[in-house]
């Protein structure tokens, strides 16, 4: 479980920094550390501990959470489809891959970072502080394709170990000043950020530094389950995390040069190396979590629309969540290296981070409207009381990330515009595309009467023609017969269907329709989780009574041909984006698992 709590476990070397770092409350040091004490342990109260273990893990799509299991779960439950929940997903699933890039950037860098405060330490090595974060992030990045299962019965021990060193830190710096517990009360936090006036707003943001892993503590909870998290959460990670910020406080109060990095400061001489060492190793466990994570949101996007087919491969035949996304681990491996040669210090880094995930936080706020609504099934007021509740604090976090976006902040926000572009325009050019596709075909009833009527050469063995839509006949069938006018003796009509849950049981996998003698229909159902896979699918119809021979058995495709058109509904530059979308997706024979000797594609061109 320690990739769960890895991203919220390193907030503790830079929150605390970057948060006294800005803060000017009228040349008190003293209201400073409080106030910053009190905002980063309420924060970590009500947007961690009340919106997110209490509340929005109630929210679930079939023990699954994050933006888009939320988005599914939304969908399914509104009395008709939405296209703004579907942009609310988009925005937040955009939005967690420009956390993806920075976290890994900036934990690990703040732990490398340590290395200039250990006693005796070279000063060439301090120099050498982004050379070995690259290294160590290039390397992380590098063995994603072997799979984390062999390393992860670790994560949990390390984890736990390392929030048992983070509380005995500040147990250790407590008996500095025991005054700082005075910064448990909400009160110096008011007065701290009225004191500060306009400057008291801007720290917020990197206040909020201290709770950016809510949201990936949220999407995890499918891996482990509800109420482990809760009671993780409960009796160690919140604890210890409050235990080192008090400690953190109290070792500022008591001498406040500290402020420069309090959480490297707080570390005995004695036991500096070794710390520092579990340090960059809870760093790694932490851009896991997002590494994993976006693997996973990759997954669930692709199946549920909102980017092309993306190769997926499995790491582990025993644990479904092991998977590993090529072309997302490159982009984020070259995406987290600009950033480090870019920006250099985690400090500089602090003032990109917390924009994205104040935003996709919102996104979950809008979302929860929707679930308190219809399926707690609450009067609308009693909705939007809870959500305005939440959205208040969203939108205080976000106001003040905003002011980072001289410094930073600008990046998560233009990667994330870019992927929501990315993502309605492949949507809407394949719902272009297929309406298209509809207008031009025939309805496969039709078609059937027809060939009664004027019967083809019949071909021996099964033919499979895979088609979104199963009510019309698949053009890989049309050109088959208008070209090499053959019809097999079984031709089964497949259609993959996507659920908005996160998995479908085995009973409910397929769905056999017979037409008539010559045509079957057969509806596959994957969750948004899953990745499919055809043959093991048509082993399933075996046992329901369709019996044919996998290895007599062609598989027609349809290749598409797509020109841009001005008329066609899109811009014509998100013509061109689609039509680059479409050249760029995975080959549907891997994708789909099927036997590459057993496809034959039949083409076709069509205008978008």
């Amino acid at each position: 479980m320690g990739v769960v709590f890895g991203d919220i476990g390193t907030s503790p070397l830079y929150a605390m920094r970057e948060a006294l770092r800005h803060s000017r409350s009228g040349g008190s040091a003293e209201l400073s550390v409080l106030g910053v004490v009190s905002l980063v342990t309420w924060a970590l109260i009500l947007i961690v501990t009340v919106k997110y273990v209490v509340f929005l893990m109630r929210a679930d799509n079939k023990g699954e959470g994050g933006t888009l299991a939320l988005m599914a779960l939304a969908q399914r439950i509104v009395p008709k489809r939405s296209g703004l929940v579907l942009l609310l997903g988009m925005l937040g699933a955009s939005l967690f891959y420009g956390d993806g890039i920075i976290t890994p950037a900036v934990s690990v860098l703040a732990a490398v970072e340590g290395v200039r405060d250990a006693p005796g330490a070279p000063h060439a090595l301090a120099e050498l502080v982004v050379p070995i974060s690259i290294g160590i992030l290039v390397a992380l990045f590098l063995v994603q394709s072997r799979g984390t299962a062999s390393v992860a019965r670790f994560f949990g021990p390390i984890t736990a170990l390392w929030f048992l060193v983070l509380a005995g830190l500040g147990l250790f710096h407590l008996k500095d000043d025991l005054s700082v517990f005075r910064g448990l009360s909400p009160h110096y936090g008011v007065i701290f950020l009225f004191q500060n006036g306009f400057l008291g707003f801007a720290i917020l943001g990197s206040v909020f530094l201290a709770v950016t892993g809510a949201e990936a503590l949220y999407a995890d909870m499918g891996h482990f389950g509800r109420n482990p998290i809760r009671a993780a959460w409960l009796f160690l990670v919140l604890p210890c995390l409050l235990l080192n910020y008090l400690g953190q406080g109290a070792l500022v109060l008591h001498r406040p040069a500290a402020a420069v990095d309090p959480f490297y400061k707080m570390i005995p001489h004695p036991i500096y190396w070794p710390v520092l060492i579990l340090v960059t190793v809870a760093t790694v466990i932490a851009s896991q979590a997002v590494i994993t994570g976006a693997f996973s949101m990759t997954q669930q996007a692709v199946q549920l629309g909102l980017f092309p087919r993306i190769s997926i491969r499995r790491t582990s035949e025993t644990q479904a969540g092991q998977i590993f996304v090529p072309q997302v681990n490159t982009l984020l491996m070259i995406g987290v290296v600009v950033l480090l040669v870019m920006f250099r210090t985690s400090s500089n880094l602090a003032a990109a981070y917390g924009i994205a995930v104040t935003g996709a936080m919102f996104v979950d706020t809008l979302l929860f409207f929707v679930i308190v609504r219809w399926m707690w099934k609450r009067p609308i007021w009693q909705a939007a009381l809870a959500s305005t509740g939440f959205g208040i604090l969203d939108v205080t976090f976000i106001s003040s990330n905003l002011l980072k976006i001289p410094q930073g902040a600008w990046l998560p926000l233009a990667l994330g515009a870019g992927l929501v572009t990315i993502m309605v325009t492949w949507t809407r050019g394949a719902q272009i595309l297929t309406e298209k596709t509809r207008r031009d075909s025939v309805p496969l009833i039709e078609l059937s009467e027809i060939l009664k009527a004027r019967a083809p050469y019949r071909a021996p063995g099964t033919a499979v023609f895979l088609t979104s839509d199963p009510e019309m006949a698949p053009v890989a069938l049309m050109h088959n017969l208008k070209h090499n006018k053959v019809l097999h003796e079984k031709n089964i009509i497949l259609t993959l269907h996507t659920a908005e849950t996160p998995r479908v049981s085995e009973s409910q996998r397929v769905r056999i329709e017979p037409v008539n003698d010559d045509f079957k229909k057969v509806i596959v159902n994957y969750g948004f989780m899953e990745s499919p896979n055809v043959p093991r699918a048509l082993a399933l119809c075996r046992k329901l009574g369709l019996k044919f021979d996998i290895m007599a058995t062609s598989f027609f495709l349809g290749r598409r041909s797509v020109v841009p058109s001005a008329q066609s509904g899109m811009p014509l530059w998100q013509d061109k984006l689609f039509i680059f979308l479409m050249r760029n997706a995975a080959n549907p024979t891997d994708f789909y698992k099927i036997p590459p000797g057993r496809v034959v594609e039949m083409g076709a061109q069509v205008t978008v």
